[in-house]
């Protein structure tokens, strides 16, 4: 395996983490901000009102997204597997 192999293929694995990743981290980041913004306008500042909410709509995100998070992930190793000759020799 040569070493723009090794590249192409760690290219391929970072674009699809990150296209997987990207719905649950900025779905966190909304109610964050919204909920710190919340917090400032109401002066409470205590921790448990950020973390149960961001920990229940990362769940929610989850439970929503998980078959097209399988699907995804399903194509790429399908994808993956397909070209396995290409890697090994």
């Amino acid at each position: 395996m040569t070493p723009d192999l090794v590249a192409e293929l760690l290219r391929q694995l970072m674009k699809e983490a990150m296209i997987l990743a990207a719905p649950l981290l900025i779905a966190a980041m909304a109610l964050s901000f919204v909920l710190s913004l919340i917090q400032t306008l109401t002066s409470l500042q205590e921790q448990s009102l950020t973390t149960v909410p961001r920990l229940a709509a990362v769940a929610m995100m989850l439970l929503v997204g998980m078959p097209w998070f399988l699907g995804r992930m399903a194509t790429y190793t399908v994808h993956l597997l397909s070209d396995l000759r290409r890697y090994l020799g």
